[in-house]
């Protein structure tokens, strides 16, 4: 996984069981585990959200990182990402 700060948030899918999981850097266990990509993202930006923002990182099925996004740490924007 690449290197992030402690709020950054992973979406890696789940080859075991199948969907999707949200996990913090270097954890051993998921955060949150879904049935589908978008589900996955959407809980890993309200946790990173919830956390005082971060970075949301997504894997595609290939393993290769295909795109993040940025919640806003401590409000200090008030542009809405409208990427996803």
């Amino acid at each position: 996984m690449p290197t992030g700060n402690d709020n950054d948030r992973y979406v890696t899918p789940n080859s075991e069981r199948g969907g999707w999981d949200v996990k913090k850097e270097d954890a051993d266990r998921a955060s949150a585990h879904t049935r589908t990509q978008a589900e996955a993202i959407a809980r890993a930006k309200e946790i990173a959200d919830n956390a005082g923002g971060g970075d949301v990182r997504i894997q595609g099925r290939d393993g290769k990182w295909r795109d993040s996004d940025t919640t806003p740490r401590g409000h200090e924007s008030s542009k809405k990402d409208t990427k996803h």
